[in-house]
C-alpha cells in the first residue's frame, strides 16, 4: 500500500494510512466505510457468477460494523447476488445496480422506480446479446442491467462494445464500461457518486474503496463534501489493478495491491480503531 501525491486531476493530497486512521479513530462514531465489490473485495474471475469477498476482507468487514457507524457496500451487482455474499455480516448495508437497488436494514429491497419499465427490455437485450454475440462473450442479465463480458476472450473487445453501444443507442439505454466488460442500464440518473452523496451527509468521516473507473464519481463525491464541510474527513482508496492502468490510483490517496491485501489492512485498520 503506497500513500499518493498531490498534483493529480481530480487534486489529491498527500497523505499516509497512518494519518488517515488517526484522523478516523477521532470520528469513528460518525465514520462510514463504503466498498465496491468486484475488484476490491473480491477477486475478479473469469465467471462473475462464482465471485465471493476475500475470507479476511470479510471478517475484517464484520468486526468493523461494531466499530464505525455504518458499512456499506456499493456495487453493480443486484443485491441479492450481494446479500447471499454477506448473510454472515447482516450489519452491512447493500447498494446493487450503482445505486438503482437499496436493502433496507429490515431486509426489503427498494427499486429506483424509473428504472422498472426497463426490465422487459434488459431481458428482450439479454436474449438477443447471447443470440448474436460470438463464443467467448459472457452475458449476465441483472434484470435492470445487462453486462457484456469479455474477459476470457479480449480480443472480442471491439466488436461487443461497438455491438453494445449499437443496442444503447437503439433503446435509449446508458453505457457503462468497466474492466473487460460493457454494461447497459436504464437512463436513470443513478451512479455510485449520487449513492455517496446522499449517504453522507449526517456523516463526519467516510471512506471509499474501488477499483474501476465508476468508483471515480464515489471518489468525486467525498472531495465535494469535504469541500462543502471542512470538518468532514474523507479517504479514497484504490484497490490497484492492469486493466485501469493509473486512471483509478491518481484518483485516490491510498493505493492497495489487491483485495487479499485490502483484508490485512482492513484487519490493521480494525486494531487502529479499537
Amino acid at each position: 500500500m503506497r500513500p499518493i501525491n498531490a498534483g493529480s486531476e481530480p487534486p489529491t493530497r498527500s497523505l499516509t494510512a497512518e494519518q488517515a486512521w488517526r484522523a478516523t479513530a477521532e470520528r469513528a462514531g460518525s465514520c462510514v466505510l463504503f466498498f465496491d465489490f468486484d475488484g476490491t473485495l473480491a477477486p475478479v474471475r473469469d465467471d462473475p457468477t462464482t465471485v465471493e469477498p476475500a475470507p479476511k476482507a470479510l471478517a475484517a468487514i464484520s468486526a468493523l460494523t461494531e466499530v464505525v457507524q455504518r458499512v456499506a457496500i456499493v456495487s453493480a451487482r443486484p443485491v441479492e447476488f450481494l446479500r447471499e455474499r454477506f448473510a454472515s455480516t447482516p450489519g452491512v448495508d447493500i447498494y446493487g445496480l450503482y445505486g438503482l437497488e437499496h436493502q433496507l436494514a429490515s431486509g426489503e429491497i427498494i427499486t429506483e422506480e424509473a428504472a422498472l419499465p426497463f426490465v422487459p427490455t434488459m431481458a428482450e437485450l439479454a436474449d438477443r446479446a447471447r443470440a448474436a454475440l460470438p463464443d467467448g462473450t459472457l452475458v449476465e442479465y441483472k434484470r435492470l442491467s445487462v453486462a457484456l463480458h469479455y474477459r476470457t476472450a479480449p480480443h472480442l473487445a471491439e466488436q461487443v462494445e461497438a455491438w453494445g453501444r449499437e443496442q444503447a443507442e437503439r433503446l435509449g439505454l446508458r453505457v457503462q464500461v468497466g474492466r473487460m466488460v460493457l454494461e447497459l442500464k436504464p437512463p436513470v440518473d443513478r451512479d455510485k457518486g449520487m449513492v455517496i452523496d446522499e449517504a453522507v451527509r449526517d456523516a463526519g468521516c467516510a471512506w471509499y474503496f474501488g477499483d474501476d473507473v465508476s468508483d471515480i464519481k464515489a471518489f468525486a463525491a467525498l472531495r465535494a463534501r469535504e469541500a462543502a464541510d471542512p470538518d468532514f474527513f474523507g479517504v479514497c482508496v484504490a484497490v490497484a489493478n492492469p486493466e485501469t492502468g493509473d486512471e483509478v490510483s491518481t484518483a485516490a490517496d491510498l493505493d492497495i495491491e489487491s483485495p487479499e491485501a485490502l483484508g490485512d489492512f482492513l484487519t490493521e485498520a480494525l486494531h487502529r480503531l479499537t
